[in-house]
């Protein structure tokens, strides 16, 4: 396992890392010992940083993790949760609640720390109600040593440039931005690389765009952008290769993208995203599902309100 350095945080973090969504059973029912086994898989074979959210499973996820982590010394791993959404259309940015959330969130996980604290989707309210609720409970939370670090997450890239213009901020977390059919997480890494701000990517699939499985009928994407990435995953079946891995090569390789979060309940997944991330990509098949991706290249969808996409280009 490759490791790179976290902003200015001072943390060394695995170029892969677990998103703890899975374990909350956010994509097929699951396991709850094979929940278990997976993070034990992931931390023993040197992944290091575990992401999760109140939101993902509605709790669940946490509490699933909450036991694994149990059992691993709190030295193996930096763990990283959020605040601010707890529903589909549940969200609470207020200085109280995001105080409380943690709190909760401390006690699902079993621990009394967590190492970075993101806002969660915060494209769905006002920037003003962040700003002047959630903002201050992040400084609040870090004096107090409940978190170490504060960041925010969304899919709108204005999301990181309206906070950063606002305060200072030790991380940030980006989705569907740094894949095969998007890469326009870059336009923003000067801005990030400047400030010192650590980089966590997630989503190398395009939640499941780039995946073998059906795609979700609530995924997001406009059809042209679901049928082009469709060519692309065809295209490698029909070379016998497998689009994911290639995904989670191509995103975990670039040196400017610290590390990149991958979702599993099954023990023997996270194993082959690790030994693909040692492997060689495969050039000439990289070129190849680019070129088919090209009509849809940096294309994405609305989230949130108005005010965080006024450049989105579906």
């Amino acid at each position: 396992m490759k490791y790179r350095k976290l902003g200015k945080t001072g943390l060394e973090v695995s170029v892969l890392s677990f998103g703890a969504s899975s374990l909350g059973s956010v994509f097929r029912e699951t396991n709850k010992a094979e929940s278990v086994r997976t993070v034990h898989e992931a931390v023993d074979r040197g992944i290091n940083l575990i992401d999760v959210s109140p939101y993902y499973g509605l709790t669940k996820a946490e509490t699933v993790l909450g036991k694994a982590i149990s059992e691993i010394s709190r030295e193996r791993f930096i763990l990283s949760t959020k605040a601010g959404r707890y529903g589909a259309d549940t969200f609470d940015f207020s200085e109280e609640r995001i105080i409380r959330s943690v709190d909760e969130s401390l006690q699902r996980l079993q621990t009394d720390y967590i190492d970075i604290l993101f806002l969660h989707d915060i494209e769905f309210v006002p920037f003003e109600q962040v700003a002047e609720g959630a903002f201050l409970a992040l400084d609040k939370l870090k004096h107090s040593g409940k978190i170490r670090f504060k960041g925010v997450s969304g899919l709108p890239l204005s999301v990181f440039e309206k906070s950063l213009a606002y305060t200072e901020l030790d991380a940030v977390l980006s989705y569907c931005h740094y894949a095969l059919n998007d890469t326009s997480l870059l336009d923003i890494v000067p801005l990030l690389e400047q400030k010192q701000v650590g980089l966590v990517n997630a989503s190398p699939l395009s939640m499941g765009l780039l995946g073998n499985r059906a795609l979700a009928d609530w995924h997001p994407a406009g059809e042209q952008i679901r049928s082009v990435c469709k060519q692309a995953v065809d295209y490698c079946a029909a070379q016998g290769a497998d689009i994911t891995k290639l995904a989670v090569q191509f995103a975990t390789m670039n040196e400017s993208i610290p590390t990149t979060l991958v979702s599993t309940a099954n023990p023997d997944n996270i194993c082959k995203n690790i030994e693909w991330t040692d492997e060689a990509i495969d050039e000439d098949l990289l070129s190849d599902v680019l070129a088919i991706l090209e009509p849809i290249r940096n294309r994405s969808w609305i989230s949130g309100l108005q005010e965080y996409n006024t450049s989105v280009f579906v």
